[in-house]
């Protein structure tokens, strides 16, 4: 029972906050031949799913554990006692990069971009969007700070986080400014590159799922299958019915405030706080559900 509420929140979350990255595939796939969207939505697909979401976990585990890439890989389909305690010993180490990285995310959504208000506040607090950088330091100093008393591994596992938001949204800036040439078609890009280009959109999008998955779960194999699911479902939503899902105007709040609640279950995990497994597909279910509802009154 734990395992399938595991993989139907994976599944939740990955469709949920890879709503964005199907509004762009939609967008820019109206532009291409028949041909290029038939290569994209099979091809496509299974790159998006086995590669991308394959190699993803497994990267992530091979760069913040002591195992080699092969150690990584056969510790993410075995179970050896030796590379289950290398595993269990850098645990702290990706939760906490993985939680700044979340909560970053949400941060600049919350102060910086443009949204549905879906609570009270939040008009407010994107008026005074420029207190973004006060709070995004003042909460990465105060978690370096309490890492560096615990392990300073743990503070340099936060500053990888941080690092890595600002790398991935540097990359999903310039992949919006790129997708407005391509509507545009102002470079005439071939369909070949528009294909090439949803790929590339697709692996920095994949990148906030790929951490998410892990305040769920460190199994690899529940992280492939439910993101799986996720991802199929998204690229479905994309060719057969994005225009009815844009109707629904708080989705991406859900999706942010989940963003916002797992978090805080990975930096709560990576000290040493007990969180009980079901907690985070119970969460997910119920932020995203909040949020459906409120969204359905609106459209009503």
């Amino acid at each position: 029972m734990a395992t399938l509420l595991t993989i139907l929140g994976l599944a939740l979350f990955e469709i949920i906050n890879s709503i964005d990255n199907a509004v762009i595939n939609a967008e820019v796939l109206t532009s291409v031949g028949a041909k290029a969207r038939r290569w994209f939505l099979f091809w496509g697909l299974l790159f998006g799913v086995f590669v991308v979401r394959g190699i993803l976990p497994w990267l992530i585990l091979w760069l913040s554990t002591s195992l080699g890439p092969w150690e990584a890989f056969k510790a993410s389909w075995g179970s050896d006692p030796v590379t289950a305690a290398a595993i269990l010993a850098s645990k702290p180490i990706l939760l906490v990069g993985g939680g700044i990285f979340l909560f970053l995310l949400f941060l600049h959504w919350l102060f910086l971009e443009q949204k549905n208000f879906g609570l009270y506040g939040e008009r407010f607090i994107q008026k005074h969007g420029i207190w973004f950088y006060a709070v995004s330091s003042v909460f990465l100093t105060t978690i370096v700070w309490f890492s560096i008393h615990q392990d300073p591994m743990l503070a340099f596992g936060a500053m990888i986080g941080s690092s890595a938001f600002f790398l991935v949204h540097g990359f999903k800036e310039n992949a919006e400014k790129l997708e407005s040439s391509m509507l545009s078609d102002k470079k005439g890009m071939s369909d070949i590159a528009k294909i090439a280009y949803l790929e590339l959109i697709d692996a920095c999008f994949s990148i906030d799922g790929v951490l998410g998955a892990f305040a769920f779960t460190l199994s690899i194999p529940l992280i492939l299958i439910g993101n799986g699911i996720g991802a199929i479902v998204v690229r479905q939503i994309t060719v057969s019915n994005i225009e009815h899902v844009k109707k629904y105007a708080f989705l991406k709040n859900g999706a942010m405030y989940s963003i916002c609640v797992l978090s805080f279950v990975m930096i709560g995990d990576a000290f040493g706080v007990h969180i009980p497994q079901w907690f985070s597909p119970v969460v997910t279910f119920v932020v995203v559900g909040y949020f459906y509802v409120k969204s359905l009154r609106l459209m009503k």
